[in-house]
């Protein structure tokens, strides 16, 4: 099973420490995104600023603990040193009417980039081939992302109907599924969920199932494991977002500033969804963003979560940290405070 290690600390912070600094809020949005209107985030204060640990509510203790040890190497150790003081960004489309398109597109000014959410339950792929073909008149280039929503044909068939796109991000969900799509339709196929949920995240490559990687920090357990992460993969990396507040978006921007490539534009324009953040958003000007650490947080009683939401984000934090100190699915060998 993959380990998670937190950056490059070699005494992992006892829960009751990471408890006593911690905030939970909940973040009202624009638009119904992954299927919710809010996002509930815990935030974790250490002597190197303000860290995010907001794994989404369905998912396992195990997997949760690669984003604890995400927020914990935040907080405690803060953003590698970086290599570029801008870093270009996609806008993101969520899975709106066609009319709604250019709106959301108007988030984010000098976007040349659109990533188009399609495969939404409940829709049509008409919905996907208009709402496709919206961005496409706003934005010189679209990428798509369809979350593992598609069977093998029904993903050959939708990636026919919308047309050329930089890329299908997650067509199909497991990743001899994505390497059946990528040997019949004539676009780039990039992997998100094969890689950040997978035992073996570089399995992709070994199938040659993806032309691209797209690396999420929470999800694999930090900053420094998405550097060592595309070092080993061996294709070009989108850093993008997990819905995150502007704390979990400045490791994020944080990760791809430190990427000695990054040629595309990353999903890191996600601030643009919500409606308040506990921080100055990242949102994009002239279709980029400004690596900037959170030191500094700001929590109106509006976005406290209640206090039955709080308990319950701090009993996850327990037997999250429970995971990462004992060992279990993601790591071994912490020394304890």
């Amino acid at each position: 099973m993959r380990q998670v290690l937190v950056g490059e600390l070699d005494v992992l912070p006892s829960a009751a420490e990471l408890a006593a600094g911690a905030v939970v809020v909940t973040l009202p949005m624009r638009t119904r995104f992954r299927g919710i209107t809010s996002r509930e985030v815990m935030l974790l204060r250490g002597p190197a600023g303000w860290g995010e640990f907001a794994p989404f509510t369905e998912y396992d203790d195990a997997e949760s603990s690669a984003w604890l040890a995400a927020g914990i190497e935040a907080a405690y150790l803060g953003p590698p040193p970086a290599r570029r003081d801008r870093v270009a960004v996609n806008a993101t489309v969520p899975a709106v009417p066609a009319d709604q398109v250019a709106g959301v597109l108007a988030r984010y000014p000098g976007a040349t980039t659109a990533k188009v959410k399609v495969a939404e339950p409940g829709q049509r792929l008409a919905d996907d081939v208009e709402r496709v073909a919206a961005a496409r008149e706003v934005v010189p280039a679209v990428r798509i992302d369809a979350n593992g929503g598609w069977s093998v044909d029904e993903a050959v068939a939708a990636i026919a109907a919308i047309g050329d796109v930089e890329y299908a991000e997650q067509p199909c969900r497991t990743v001899e599924e994505l390497a059946q799509v990528r040997r019949r339709v004539g676009v780039p196929i990039a992997a998100d969920e094969s890689i950040r949920k997978a035992d073996d995240p570089l399995r992709v490559v070994a199938a040659d199932a993806a032309d691209l990687a797209i690396l999420k920090v929470a999800p694999l357990g930090g900053m420094r494991a998405v550097l060592s992460l595309a070092g080993q993969i061996g294709l070009p990396v989108v850093v993008s977002s997990a819905l995150d507040s502007a704390v979990g978006m400045a490791a994020g921007v944080a990760a791809a500033a430190a990427l000695p490539e990054l040629d595309l534009a990353c999903g890191l324009g996600t601030g643009s969804l919500f409606v308040d953040d506990v921080a100055p958003s990242f949102l994009p000007s002239g279709g980029e963003v400004a690596p900037r650490w959170v030191t500094d947080v700001s929590v109106p009683d509006g976005l406290r979560a209640s206090p039955d939401r709080e308990r319950w984000w701090r009993e996850r934090l327990a037997r999250c940290h429970a995971v990462l100190a004992g060992g279990g699915t993601h790591g071994s060998g912490w020394s304890r405070t």
